[in-house]
């Protein structure tokens, strides 16, 4: 596929581009933020959903077992992980699956825990649940995120922590946690009985030199008391779709998640979500690896720009995802400061550091799932903004 090629997604009703003015920015500001790409999907997903579509009856779907083949097929291939068939509990999205394992592992008040700066949904999620949030954050030493395991074990023994929501690889500041990391967070889980609930979406996403380690292939008890949250959505580019995959070893555990979805009325997922899913695992190989040397070669041009023509701005190494983590600081600004001039003078969408938590207000969180083109006018734009200032 020729992945330069600019296609216009706006009056698609797409969240990236058509929302601007609703989500209070101008409307012809250039948009990097939300987490989808600008890439049509695999084009034997396309053929799929139109002859789907041609057939034009979309009556209640389930599926059968080559779906869960498919899906089992390409962890076992991709990521030396086989699940079991009866593991999976299909949900409309990744979220939904935390707000369930928040549901059916927790009661009101207990401590859920999560890892800022992270995904700005885990907050929303853990609070709007009326639970208990604790944040162990990350510390950026040498421009790279570690976790804090004394202050980690401290938080799951002093505030009694019953379920850790991690991001693996994380969202925003690229982290694929080594096994070795893992297995730390693993041991300390069973340890002190915490659920562990793996968000791995972006487990497709990793670098060169940084292979990733799903907590399903983790040692130990560990298996009894994790939810491993999959989908083919940024994989592929299927969000809106929704569709996602949880693998849940634990038969009690998993008998406790299936009653919160039966309870918030939800049962059969979107047809066409279904089917997109299983074709793109698949036949969907030869596609991801064409984007993920593309997003590559974004990566290098913008590593090369900033050192070029922004070096105030410093680049966060990536290990994993097509999201990147800029440091703004020797800009001067933070917080809302910071955001209003990436909105007002470098008239860009980005995601603001401090909606993702934790002391991160001078970070930009940037997506490289565009076209060249797109990228170079971002930076552009970026680049005289800052020298106007």
């Amino acid at each position: 596929m020729n992945f330069d090629v600019t296609i216009d997604r706006r009056n698609t009703d797409c969240l990236k581009y058509d929302f601007a003015v609703e989500r209070r920015r101008p409307a012809d500001v250039l948009p990097l933020w939300v987490a989808d790409m600008d890439f049509p999907v695999p084009e034997a997903v396309s053929e799929a959903l139109a002859a789907r579509a041609r057939h034009g009856i979309f009556g209640y779907t389930d599926v059968k077992r080559d779906y869960f083949e498919a899906v089992a097929d390409w962890f076992k291939a991709h990521h030396g992980w086989t699940p079991e068939e009866d593991w999976l509990v299909k949900t409309p999205g990744v979220v939904f699956a935390l707000a369930m394992a928040i549901k059916a592992c927790t009661v009101e008040g207990d401590a859920v825990l999560i890892q800022p700066p992270v995904y700005y949904p885990f907050f929303e999620v853990v609070r709007d649940n009326n639970r208990h949030l604790v944040e162990n954050e990350l510390v950026l030493r040498d421009g790279r995120y570690e976790i804090d395991f004394d202050k980690l074990e401290a938080q799951f023994r002093d505030e009694q922590v019953k379920l850790m929501i991690l991001c693996s690889p994380h969202n925003p500041v690229g982290r694929v946690w080594t096994r070795e990391e893992l297995e730390k967070v693993a041991a300390l889980c069973v340890k002190y009985g915490v659920v562990l609930a793996a968000d791995e979406i972006h487990c497709d996403f990793t670098r060169p030199g940084h292979p990733f380690t799903s907590a399903a292939t983790l040692a130990g008890d560990i298996r009894n008391q994790v939810i491993i949250c999959t989908a083919p959505s940024k994989t592929f580019n299927l969000a809106g779709l929704q569709v996602s995959n949880i693998f849940i070893p634990d038969k009690k555990l998993r008998d406790a998640f299936r009653h919160q979805i039966d309870a918030a009325g939800y049962s059969q997922l979107n047809a066409m979500g279904l089917l997109a899913c299983k074709v793109a695992y698949r036949e969907g190989a030869d596609w991801l690896t064409e984007v993920k040397a593309y997003i590559e070669g974004n990566l290098t041009y913008l590593r090369e720009y900033l050192k070029q023509n922004l070096p105030q701005i410093k680049l966060i190494e990536p290990e994993g995802t097509y999201l990147v983590w800029l440091d703004c600081g020797a800009i001067g600004l933070t917080g809302s400061a910071l955001n209003r001039f990436i909105t007002e003078k470098a008239r860009l969408w980005l995601d603001g550091g401090n909606m993702f938590g934790g002391d991160a207000g001078q970070f930009q969180r940037i997506n490289l799932a565009c076209s060249r083109a797109t990228l170079g006018q971002a930076l552009e734009q970026l680049r005289q903004a800052v020298e106007n200032a």
